[in-house]
């Protein structure tokens, strides 16, 4: 196996992991969702999570699928070809990115006082679900 080949399936270990982020950030999505619904939060604030959280899964999914691209392009035999696809690739899935950061902060990226990646989003969601659980199990029982 030669240096080429290792950095291919470097590239497809990443595009699967991007993959996965965003399947299981779905899957999470929508627990999370339905688990804000059994709490009896609400329609709105279910699908504001189910909505935060789903994109923040692929936002993660996104910034890891550009890292294989990149890693893809600079392993091979670079042509101007291949360098103008990746530019159109990452450009594309910049906008997206940014598209999607906007929709789920309210914000322009570059307003925000910190950044915000796909991982904080979801982690931020989780906690936000675990906090919420364990104020409705300290709570006295209505009947």
């Amino acid at each position: 196996m030669n240096l080429e080949e290792v950095f291919v399936a470097v590239a497809i270990a990443f595009e699967l992991i991007g993959a996965t982020a965003m399947v299981i950030g779905f899957v999470v999505a929508v627990v999370l969702g339905i688990r804000s619904l059994a709490r009896g939060d609400g329609g709105q604030a279910a699908f504001t999570t189910l909505r935060t959280t789903l994109g923040g899964a692929i936002l993660l999914g996104l910034e890891v699928l550009v890292a294989a691209d990149l890693i893809r392009t600079i392993t091979s035999k670079p042509s101007m070809e291949d360098a103008l696809i990746l530019g159109i690739i990452v450009l594309i899935r910049t906008v997206l990115s940014m598209s999607i950061q906007i929709e789920i902060e309210g914000t322009l990226p570059w307003r925000r006082a910190l950044l915000t990646s796909g991982a904080a989003v979801v982690g931020r969601e989780i906690a936000r679900d675990r906090d919420q659980a364990a104020a409705a199990r300290t709570e006295p029982k209505r009947t």
